[in-house]
């Protein structure tokens, strides 16, 4: 399991992609052990071809939207290979899709024989969600971590205490002192790459995207 610390999401504070995500919803998904096509074709996606980056994938996006105010819930996912714990990872990103894009159909059927980790946001209000999927089951879920659901809600307890302690040993190495004791709790996309091992980003990747529905 991948040790992830506060500097690993420095990158947030400067990134256009992020505020984007933030203010019109996204979703991000990593499935093991499924290509970028197959992940597609499952999601019942339209082949849009290729395009490299996610200042591309935006673009696509907004020429989704553009010729009219109507949205008819369409949106643009990008799909691409990362490697990862235990083998190679397929990362989708949606933008744009207020946080509703990766339906639990899809990840039942994805995480069949292997797993799926999702976290969204809705745009705006702001709503974050974490969903684990394992040999197609919700195993756990959350909004806020004291508050989880699934058939093993409790199965990720560790990994949620690691990424709130790996934050806090960051803090006081970066500042030569102790952090005050707090509640505190780490955020749903927290969890992702502490489970995947998948810490990369979008900005250089090719990309195969597709329309969803």
């Amino acid at each position: 399991m991948t040790s992830v610390t506060a500097h690993d999401y420095a990158w947030i504070r400067s990134s256009p992609l992020f505020r984007y995500a933030l203010e019109t919803g996204y979703t991000l998904t990593l499935v093991r052990g499924v290509a970028p096509r197959e992940v597609l074709r499952v999601m019942e996606a339209e082949p849009q071809g290729t395009c490299t980056g996610a200042d591309a994938l935006i673009g696509r996006q907004d020429e989704l939207l553009g010729p009219t105010d109507y949205w008819d819930e369409s949106f643009i996912a990008g799909a691409f290979t990362v490697p990862g714990e235990g083998g190679d990872w397929t990362l989708v990103l949606h933008v744009g899709d207020g946080g509703m894009g990766m339906q639990p159909r899809f990840l039942e059927a994805l995480s069949a024989g292997g797993c799926a980790a999702v976290h969204s946001s809705n745009g705006g209000k702001p709503m974050h969600f974490f969903h684990w999927y394992e040999d197609g089951e919700l195993r756990t879920t959350f909004e806020w971590p004291t508050d989880r659901g699934g058939s093993t809600p409790d199965a990720l307890n560790s990994v949620m205490l690691t990424s709130v302690s790996n934050c806090r040993t960051t803090r006081e190495r970066r500042t030569g002192a102790s952090t005050p004791k707090r509640r505190s709790s780490p955020s749903p996309n927290a969890c992702v790459p502490q489970l995947s091992g998948v810490l990369g980003g979008v900005a250089g990747h090719r990309c195969r995207s597709g329309g969803c529905t």
